[in-house]
C-alpha cells in the first residue's frame, strides 16, 4: 500500500486547519490508507491528467470532511468498525416513491413507524431531485443535483428525514444518475451557449458520420419512443449522445472535470445523510467505438476512484451499481481482479428476479437452478439487492444458452412469459401490461404490481385468492432466503393491484411503467392486521418471513447461496452452508403438491430438522418423501 504523497497530505492540512488535531489525523490516516486506491484507478483512466485530478479531489475531500455532522462522523466510525453492517440478516429493504408513498419529505417522517413495523432497515426513494419539467423518465433527467424535487420539499427536509430515518435504524438510499443529465441542467445550458468547457461535458458532433459508426453496434434502450442512440440540436449545431432520450444527454467521463463534479455531488449528498447510493445507468458511462458502449473498464476504475474518495471522507457512504446485465458482467461491479472489493459494495441481480417469475409461470425450477448457478463467486465484503419487483419492467433476459442447456428454445420461452403475464396465454391469470414491443426482434417486456402478476385481478373465489397469497409469499421467501438484503417494492406489503388509471397524469400517459407505481393505499394499509383479508395474510406472511430470516445468521450475506441437483423440477431447493450447520431451503414453485426426498435431507444431515418458519421437526413419511402444500416453502435447520 502506497501512502499519498505529502503534498496531497499538506494540501488537506490546509483546507483542515482549523479541525481538531484529532480530525486532521483521522484525515491524514484514510488518505494514506485508500490513496493508492484513488490513484491506480484515476491513473488507469486519465493518465498524466491523474495528478492534477487528485489534488483537486483530495480538497474536496477534506473539505467534504471538515463540513460533516458530528453525528455522521461518529456513524463513519461505526461503520469502519463494523464494515459488513449491511450484510446482515435483519437487513430488509424498501423502496417507493416519496410522493406516491407519503407526499413529501416531511410527511414521510410520519411513515416510519409503519416501516419500522414490517422491520425495514434500508429505505430507497426513488429520484429526489429536482428533473427537467414534464417527461423526466421518472425523475432519472436531473435538471439540479443539489436541489430536491420542489413537490417534495427542500434539502433541509431531506436533512431532516435522513436524521429521523437513521434515529430509527434505518439508512436512507437514494438515486444518483451518472449517464446523463436532463437537457435543462446548467452544463448543458452552458454548452448550448457554446462555452467550450461545458461542451466538453458531452458527446457532441458536426454531423452524422461518427453517430453513424457508434450506432452499428449500439442497442436501443426505448424503440418506442426514443429510437436511436444521439439528437440532433439546433443549438449546438450538432449531434448530442442521448442514450435513452433526446432531453437526457449524456456527459463525457473520458473529461477529469466532470469526474470532479460527480465526486463533489457525491460528497455532498453523503453530508445530508445518505447512506446508500444508487449509481443509476453506471453500466453505460464510458463509451468505446465497435462495442455496446457498456461494461467498459474505465466503469470500474471509475467506480473504483469514487469509492475510494468517498471512504476517505465519508466512509458511512456505500454504493450500489444499478447494472441489467449478464451475470459474467454483474459480478465485475462488486469487484472482480484487480477491482476486487474496491467498487460497489452492492448490485442487483437481475438473473434472480427473472427467474422467479419464470418459475412461477412455468411452476418449473429447472431453468432457474441452471441459471442462477452460472452467477460466479462475488467478494465476500460485498452483497446483492434481491427483489421480486422494482419501479422498472421487467425485461426477460433468459440467456438462450442457459435455456438450450435445459432443452428450451430461449426466444420461444421468453414469449411464453410475455404471454403469461400480459394474460393472453389461455389459463394464465396474470394481468399485466405489455412494455416496449420490438416487433423486429419480438421483445415484449411487461409492467404490473406483483400482486396484478400473480393473479389478484382475476381471483373470483377463496381457493384462487389462496393461491395468490401462496405465490406472493413464495416469491418474497426466496428473496429473503437468497441472502443479501431483500427489498419489497411500496404496496406488495399488502397485495395493491396494478392502477388503472396510470396513464391519466401528466407525462405518464406514454409509459405504461407508471401502473405499477401506484399510490399508497392507506386504507389498504389499515387492514393489514386483519387475518381475515388479502393485505392482512400478506403483510403477516412477509413480517413472519423478516423475523424468521433476522433469527437466523445462515442468511448473513457473506454466506454463499448453493443449488442442489434438483430432485423434482417443481422444487427449487437453495442451500446455505454455515459454522452453525446448514439451511436448506425449498420452495415449491406450482401449484400442486411436490415432494422432495427423505434421503437428501439425510445427505445435509437434516432428518427431523426444524422448519424455521413454522417450528415443526421434519421427517419423511412413510413413501420416504417430506411434502411441500401448493407454493409451500419449507426452511430447515439443526437446532
Amino acid at each position: 500500500m502506497r501512502p499519498a504523497p505529502p503534498a496531497l497530505h499538506e494540501h488537506a492540512r490546509a483546507v483542515l486547519h482549523d479541525q481538531p488535531a484529532h480530525r486532521q489525523e483521522l484525515f491524514d490516516l484514510r488518505l494514506d490508507r485508500w490513496w493508492q486506491d484513488l490513484d491506480d484507478a484515476l491513473t488507469a483512466v486519465y493518465g498524466d491528467r491523474a495528478a492534477a485530478l487528485e489534488r483537486t479531489l483530495i480538497g474536496l475531500a477534506a473539505t467534504a470532511f471538515a463540513d460533516r455532522d458530528d453525528d455522521l462522523h461518529r456513524l463513519d466510525l461505526q461503520r469502519t468498525l463494523d464494515p459488513g453492517w449491511f450484510q446482515d440478516e435483519s437487513m430488509l429493504g424498501y423502496a417507493c416513491y416519496t410522493e406516491r408513498f407519503a407526499g413529501d419529505l416531511g410527511a414521510l417522517v410520519g411513515k416510519i413507524d409503519y416501516l419500522r413495523e414490517l422491520g425495514v432497515t434500508y429505505l430507497h426513494l426513488m429520484p429526489l431531485l429536482q428533473p427537467r419539467e414534464g417527461d423526466s423518465d421518472g425523475g432519472y433527467a436531473v435538471a439540479d443535483y443539489r436541489r430536491v424535487r420542489s413537490d417534495l420539499g427542500t434539502m433541509d427536509d431531506l436533512r431532516t428525514l435522513a436524521g429521523e430515518l437513521r434515529a430509527a435504524g434505518i439508512s436512507l438510499v437514494m438515486d444518483l444518475v451518472l449517464n446523463h443529465v436532463a437537457a435543462e441542467h446548467a452544463w448543458a445550458q452552458a454548452a448550448r451557449a457554446g462555452d467550450p468547457a461545458y461542451r466538453d461535458y458531452f458527446y457532441i458532433y458536426p454531423d452524422r458520420t461518427e453517430p453513424d459508426r457508434f450506432e452499428r453496434t449500439l442497442p436501443e434502450v426505448f424503440p418506442d419512443f426514443a429510437p436511436g442512440s444521439f439528437s440532433h440540436s439546433a443549438d449546438l449545431d450538432g449531434w448530442v449522445w442521448t442514450t435513452f432520450n433526446t432531453w437526457q444527454w449524456d456527459v463525457n467521463w473520458a473529461n477529469p472535470a466532470v469526474f470532479a463534479e460527480y465526486a463533489d455531488i457525491i460528497l455532498f449528498l453523503a453530508n445530508q445523510g445518505v447512506q446508500v447510493l444508487r449509481l443509476d445507468a453506471i453500466a453505460f458511462v464510458w463509451k468505446r467505438l465497435g462495442t455496446n458502449c457498456q461494461n467498459q473498464p474505465e466503469v470500474h476504475a471509475i467506480t473504483q476512484a469514487l469509492r475510494a474518495l468517498a471512504r476517505i471522507a465519508c466512509p458511512a457512504v456505500l454504493f450500489k451499481a444499478e447494472a441489467i446485465v449478464s451475470p459474467p458482467d454483474l459480478v465485475h461491479y462488486l469487484g472482480q481482479g484487480a477491482h476486487h472489493g474496491k467498487v460497489s459494495a452492492i448490485a442487483y441481480p437481475n438473473s434472480l428476479l427473472v427467474q422467479i417469475w419464470s418459475m412461477l409461470a412455468a411452476g418449473d425450477a429447472t431453468l432457474a437452478a441452471h441459471a442462477l448457478r452460472a452467477i460466479p463467486p462475488v467478494p465476500t465484503s460485498t452483497t446483492w439487492v434481491t427483489y421480486a419487483r422494482c419501479h422498472d419492467d421487467i425485461g426477460w433476459a433468459i440467456d438462450g444458452a442457459d435455456a438450450a442447456a435445459v432443452g428450451l428454445n430461449g426466444f420461444e420461452h421468453q414469449r411464453f412469459l410475455s404471454d403469461w403475464y400480459s394474460g393472453v396465454f389461455p389459463g394464465s391469470p396474470a394481468r399485466g401490461l405489455v412494455f416496449q414491443e420490438n416487433p423486429e426482434t419480438g421483445d415484449r417486456r411487461i409492467s404490473g404490481s406483483a400482486a396484478s402478476l400473480v393473479g389478484l385481478d382475476a381471483a373470483d373465489s377463496p381457493a384462487e385468492l389462496d393461491l395468490v397469497v401462496g405465490r406472493l409469499y413464495l416469491a418474497h421467501a426466496i428473496i429473503m432466503g437468497w441472502g443479501g438484503i431483500p427489498v419489497i417494492w411500496m404496496g406488495d406489503e399488502i397485495a395493491m393491484s396494478s392502477d388503472p388509471d396510470w396513464a391519466s397524469e401528466p407525462g405518464h400517459e406514454s409509459d405504461n411503467r407508471w401502473a405499477h407505481r401506484p399510490r399508497m393505499d392507506w386504507d389498504r394499509a389499515a387492514q393489514r392486521h386483519d387475518l381475515s383479508t388479502v393485505p392482512g395474510r400478506v403483510f403477516a406472511g412477509l413480517r413472519h418471513l423478516m423475523t424468521t430470516r433476522a433469527s437466523l445468521p445462515h442468511l448473513e450475506a457473506s454466506v454463499a447461496a448453493e443449488l442442489p441437483a434438483l430432485s423434482d423440477p417443481g422444487v427449487l431447493p437453495v442451500l446455505r452452508r454455515h459454522p452453525l450447520g446448514p439451511l436448506l431451503e425449498l420452495f415449491n414453485v406450482t401449484g400442486g403438491w411436490r415432494a422432495f426426498p427423505g434421503h437428501r435431507l439425510a445427505e445435509f444431515g437434516l432428518i427431523g430438522a426444524r422448519d424455521a418458519l413454522s417450528g415443526v421437526q421434519i421427517f419423511p413419511g412413510p413413501d420416504g418423501n417430506v411434502w411441500l402444500h401448493p407454493y409451500g416453502v419449507l426452511w430447515l435447520v439443526r437446532d
